[in-house]
Parts: structure tokens; C-alpha cells; sequence
């Protein structure tokens, strides 16, 4: 419009000099002059409203195209979106839903139309999670395992090898002087350190012997310790089998026997305690035949050395039989690739924090080393060989301690070494998400499982030990306790002392509190004494599960048993005064005293339980009223008499049961 207006103006000009040309007359009317111009803008005046018009159609059919546009953005956005949907090891319905950007309310209703009932924070597995990915048509992606990650590290190794020490288990039944002979080879006392003279940890210790090293790695033979020493069997290259020739094989000698066979580990046998007078070494070689161990000189292959721990007898010829048996095996490992090894115990140390006793299997741990164990994760701040003194770096088959883990790792873990922090951080992070599949399984939803009730009476029970694999060993034991009316239950089962929180969680709980080899903080120990809550502190395995039985025993309800002493039937029913309803009844059997419990039964029915108040006999009270006479009876709370009744005395006796 403004361009318009310009050229008005240009025009206007335009016209005026040509007049003034044309006429050259300068004293033409100004009539003629204002005609002219409302002629030249009447004509401009129509072409600016024609261009505006054209201008105005123009716009509105642009804004059309726009709104069908819009419309078809919309449609367009409408669609559902498909994702790519990364699906772990295990994952939860509200992190699948989130995932996926879809709501977790529609998630569950599609399970639950498929029967499948499950809350928003179940854990789902890869595969239920995969084809519901599928179902809401978005794309998944498995990730990768993080045992697959190691794999890969463990199968980047270099070939460069060299011989190791081998690393030997000794095993066999309690009392049979395990820790004896560890001791003499180490000349150290460990045996007197236990409590009952029982191994109640895993040791392990390396000796030189004429330039050999080897590992020597000590089991206890209690009963309970099975999964100490089936460990001990699957991390060894020799297992060691002491048998006190005095005593014979006996049923943890024939566990560990199964536990070295099933782990394919070549066992040497030490008889022991060969000094005694009752010894009869010859015995044992002859019971062992039964087990597939046959002695060299009854024409096997089996190493069998007659020792004595407390005259070192033949000592030095058991240490030879397993430097010959480490030879034929051709040990050998890379001693500069990245560390890996087994976590063979771990506890909490005051003022230490988490330590972990790891033996190395291959390369060489250094200070500052990132590491992954189990689910936990940290870096080596410090080294402790067995003898108690810090080093700098651990070579293959060494027992060290290692501090500077971030929480208690558990016996049997693997320990891998990373380059750096965050593969660390990673790949605990992936097992602690892949280890959430220990939440509870899909549950179809049944009319049993809706309306039957299958609850026992449950002893809570918490424990607090000094090592993981003695609070293993006793939650093993513990879980063989069985009983059909009351089961234990381990609601926790923890290292490290008792704490206030522990306390705290006994009271809520109504459970047992067990201490073993472990002291309660003193904080912990004020909290028990004003909450009325007691901690049993043990350091014998057995008497745990003594006092376990005990406490189950005290919820059983007794096994009560029920005499009939006599029956009467009434014939007629008096009224006397101050006395009340009085019940006429001839004794039928046995004999009804006074003051016993009795039962009033009607047409087969018992209508009332309670007790005799008193018997009368010829208007006089009597005591007692034999088979066939009759008496006059009153019951204590009870007058509703009718013919016909029968009254029935019997006796109670409740027998405490045990578990």
C-alpha cells in the first residue's frame, strides 16, 4: 500500500508536467488542475482496492492450507511411536512401562487378561519382558549379560604362561587334626584360637618348602560346614585327606571324598595320628578301598602317607606327595594379564571396614586396582599377605586379604580386575540389576491359592556373624530344622557386630537374636537391656542350633490327652433351696468326683463344658460316687437340666513336645 501511495504521488507529478508542457499556459484555471488530479486518483484508488482484494483471497486461502496441514500433523502424531526398548536380565514392570513410554496400569491389565497377576514393582524375566515389548509393538534389544562381559575378558588372556604354586584343601572329618598338621607345616597355633578346638572359618596359608611354594587352604570338618568345604574342593588343584587312623572314615571324610570327586581333584590321603597306640593304618587303606581311593601299595594310584602331627613323623614326605601331584598336573597361568580370583572368606573389621580373603587364580594383583566382586565393587588401598604383613602386589595362587571393597562380599565370589572405575562401576551395576530376579516369580492367580491359607507358626530369627561363611553354614543348618506345625525363618543374616538396628528390628519382629563370635556395640547392648530383648552369644556351632530346637519347641502347643473317669445319666431334676437346680443321675461307669471337669451332652451334642460344683448323696456332700449309685449333682454356671442328659467327667493330661 505504501508503494501504491509512492506511486500516486510520482503520477500526480507526472500529469502536472505534462500539462504544463502541453498548454504552456501558466495562467490555467486551477478548476482544470483539481479535475485532473480527482481523476488520476479515482483511477489509483481502484487499482489499490483491486490489489487489496487479491491480497486478502490470497492470505485466506494460505490460512486454509495451513489448517489441513495441521490436521494432517496431527494425525500423524497420533500414530504410536516404535521404540527401541533395551530388556536386562531382569526388570521390573514399572521400568518396562517407562521404558516403553506406556502406562504401567496398561502393562499389568495385559498381563492379568493373560492370568498372570503381578504388582508395578515385580520383577519380570527377559523373556516375559520381551514379548511384551513385541505386544505393544516397540523393537527390544537384549543386553548384554554381564557374565558375558567377563567371559570376553577371561578369553582375551595372553599366552604367556608360567608355572604356579598349586593351591591344596585339606579336608576331612572334625577332630581328625587338620588344623593340626597346618599348624606343624606353618609352625604356627591356630587350633588353640578356636573355640572347642572346631574350625569355624576358612584359612588359608602358603608355605616354602625347598623352594616350592604352595597354598594351603584349611576347612572345617563340622558337619554344618558343608558349603566351606565344597567350595574348598572347587577353587583347589590338590585335596588333602586326613584320616585319624584311630577313628576311621567317618561321614564328613566321605562327604569330602564325593565333593574332590565331583570337582575332578586328584586326593592325597593323610593318615594321622599313626603315634597312637590303637592306630591301625592299614584299617583306614582297607575302608578306603569302598570309596575308589586304593593305595600304591595295594597296587592303586592313590598317594596315602602315614603321619603324625604331634611327633611330625613323616611330614616332610606328605609335603613331597603333594609337590609330585602338583608336577604331573603342569600348573601354569599368565602372571601378567588382568587379576582374577575367588573370594574364599569376607568379614567386617572394625576400623578396617569390608575385607575380603581372595586367592588369586591368575595375574597379578596390584595396589590400586579396580575390582569387581559379586555385586559389590572397589579399589585395592591395601594388600596383607597370611603372615599379617602388607605388600605391594599379589602373583598367582596367593591368599591375600584385601581392603577397600564397598560392602561385604560373599565367600565363593568371583574377583576380576578392570582398567578402570567405571567398567567397574558398570558391570556391578549390571549384576546388581540382573540379581533383582530373587523377587517374586509370576503367580497365576488360582481358586486354591485365593482361598486356602498356608501359614505355620514362623521363630523369626536374626543373625550376626564374624564371617560370611560361618553365617552361611549356620543359615544352612538352620534351614534342616523342619517341623510341621513351626518352621524357622532367617529374616536376617548378616556379618559384623550387633548394632542398635538390629536390636530394633529383633523387638519389631518378635525374633531371635544371635550373636556368634560377635560382641554387640554398646550402644546395641543398652538398647536390649531397656527393651527387654536378649542376644544369645555363641561360638559353638551346635549350640546354635541346640537353642534354635529349644526356642522352636517352646511354640509347639502341647499335646494334651483326655481320660473319661465316669458317665451319669439324669432321671429327674430337683429344686433345692439355696442350692438351685439339683440333677438326679445314676452313675452308668467308672466314677464321678467333685470339682472334675465335666460335659453336658444332649442327643449326642455337647451343650455345656465346665466343672462339678457338688455332689450330694442321701442329703449329704460326697466326694466321689462309684459305678451304679445314685447322687445329686450341680455344675458350676449351669442349671438348664433336662431329662435324659448325660453328665460327663473326664481328666486332662498336656505333655510338652519338642522339635
Amino acid at each position: 500500500i505504501t508503494n501504491d501511495y509512492e506511486k500516486r504521488k510520482l503520477a500526480e507529478q507526472r500529469a502536472t508536467r505534462r500539462l504544463k508542457g502541453e498548454s504552456g499556459e501558466k495562467g490555467k484555471s486551477e478548476g482544470k488542475k483539481r479535475e485532473l488530479k480527482l481523476t488520476v486518483s479515482r483511477a489509483l484508488s481502484d487499482q489499490i482496492e483491486a490489489r487489496t482484494r487479491s491480497l486478502a483471497s490470497l492470505k485466506r486461502a494460505k490460512l486454509k492450507e495451513n489448517r489441513e496441514l495441521t490436521k494432517e500433523e496431527i494425525q500423524e502424531n497420533l500414530k504410536p511411536v516404535k521404540r527401541d526398548v533395551n530388556i536386562p536380565e531382569a526388570i521390573t514392570v514399572r521400568e518396562l512401562a517407562n521404558r516403553m513410554a506406556e502406562q504401567s496400569s496398561n502393562v499389568i491389565k495385559f498381563l492379568f487378561g493373560m492370568g498372570v497377576t503381578v504388582t508395578i514393582n515385580q520383577t519380570l524375566a527377559a523373556d516375559t519382558a520381551e514379548y511384551l515389548v513385541k505386544e505393544f509393538g516397540h523393537n527390544p534389544i537384549r543386553e548384554t549379560k554381564a557374565e558375558e562381559i567377563i567371559q570376553k575378558i577371561k578369553e582375551s588372556r595372553s599366552e604367556n604362561l608360567k608355572n604356579r604354586p598349586p593351591i591344596v584343601t585339606v579336608m576331612g572329618h572334625v577332630d581328625h587334626g587338620k588344623t593340626s598338621v597346618l599348624d606343624v607345616l606353618r609352625s604356627a597355633n591356630v587350633v588353640s584360637g578356636e573355640f572347642g578346638g572346631i574350625t569355624q572359618h576358612i584359612g588359608a596359608y602358603q608355605i616354602e618348602h625347598e623352594s616350592n611354594k604352595i597354598t594351603f587352604i584349611d576347612t572345617p570338618g563340622h558337619a554344618a560346614f558343608t558349603e566351606m568345604r565344597a567350595r574348598g574342593s572347587k577353587l583347589t588343584d590338590v585335596v588333602v585327606l586326613v584320616v585319624a587312623a584311630d577313628d576311621g572314615v567317618k561321614p564328613q571324610t566321605i562327604e569330602s571324598i564325593k565333593h574332590a570327586k565331583a570337582a575332578k581333584v586328584p586326593i592325597v590321603v593323610a593318615i594321622n595320628k599313626c603315634d597312637l597306640p590303637d592306630a591301625d593304618p592299614q584299617k583306614i587303606k582297607n575302608q578306603l578301598l569302598e570309596y575308589e581311593l586304593i593305595a600304591e601299595d595295594l597296587s592303586g594310584d592313590t598317594l596315602m602317607v602315614e603321619i603324625s602331627a604331634k611327633t611330625k613323623k613323616n611330614l616332610d614326605k606328605l609335603v613331597e606327595s603333594i609337590v609330585l601331584q602338583a608336577e604331573i598336573l603342569d600348573l601354569k597361568t599368565d602372571y601378567e594379564s588382568k587379576a582374577t580370583g575367588i573370594v574364599l572368606e569376607s568379614k567386617i573389621d572394625t576400623g578396617r571396614g569390608a575385607v575380603a580373603t581372595v586367592i588369586v587364580t591368575s595375574g597379578t594383583i596390584k595396589k590400586g586396582d579396580f575390582f569387581v566382586s559379586g555385586l559389590k565393587w572397589g579399589k585395592v588401598r591395601a594388600l596383607i599377605n597370611d603372615k599379617g604383613q602388607n605388600i605391594d602386589e599379589a602373583p598367582p595362587s596367593s591368599p591375600v586379604e584385601i581392603l577397600g571393597i564397598n560392602g561385604a562380599a560373599k565367600s565363593g565370589d568371583d574377583f576380576i580386575v578392570f582398567d578402570t572405575e567405571k567398567e567397574a562401576k558398570t558391570l556391578s551395576a549390571n549384576r546388581a540389576e540382573e540379581n533383582k530376579t530373587g523377587g517374586n516369580p509370576l503367580a497365576f492367580a488360582t481358586q486354591d491359592s485365593a482361598f486356602t491359607d498356608k501359614s505355620a507358626t514362623e521363630l523369626n530369627i536374626i543373625i550376626k556373624s564374624d564371617v560370611h561363611g560361618s553365617s552361611e553354614a549356620i543359615k544352612n543348618a538352620i534351614s534342616q530344622i523342619t517341623h510341621d506345625e513351626v518352621k524357622p525363618k532367617i529374616i536376617l543374616s548378616d556379618i559384623g557386630m550387633v548394632t542398635e538396628t538390629d536390636v530394633t528390628l529383633a523387638k519389631a519382629s518378635n525374633a531371635v537374636l544371635i550373636a556368634f563370635n560377635v560382641k554387640p556395640s554398646k550402644e546395641a547392648k543398652k538398647l536390649a537391656e531397656n527393651e527387654k530383648i536378649k542376644i544369645s552369644s555363641y561360638n559353638i556351632i551346635y549350640e546354635v542350633l541346640d537353642y534354635i530346637k529349644s526356642r522352636m519347641s517352646g511354640l509347639l502347643a502341647p499335646d494334651i490327652q483326655e481320660t473319661i473317669s465316669g458317665t451319669a445319666q439324669i432321671l429327674e431334676i430337683f429344686k433345692v433351696s439355696g442350692t438351685g437346680k439339683v440333677a438326679g443321675s445314676k452313675v452308668t461307669e467308672g466314677e464321678i468326683a467333685s470339682g472334675a471337669n465335666a460335659r453336658v451332652i444332649r442327643d449326642g451334642a455337647i451343650i455345656y463344658t465346665g466343672k462339678i460344683s457338688t455332689i450330694f448323696r442321701e442329703k449329704d456332700q460326697a466326694k466321689q460316687v462309684s459305678n451304679g449309685q445314685e447322687c445329686g449333682i450341680t455344675l458350676k454356671d449351669f442349671i438348664d437340666f433336662q431329662k435324659n442328659d448325660i453328665i460327663e467327667a473326664y481328666s486332662t493330661t498336656s505333655t510338652e513336645r519338642t522339635v
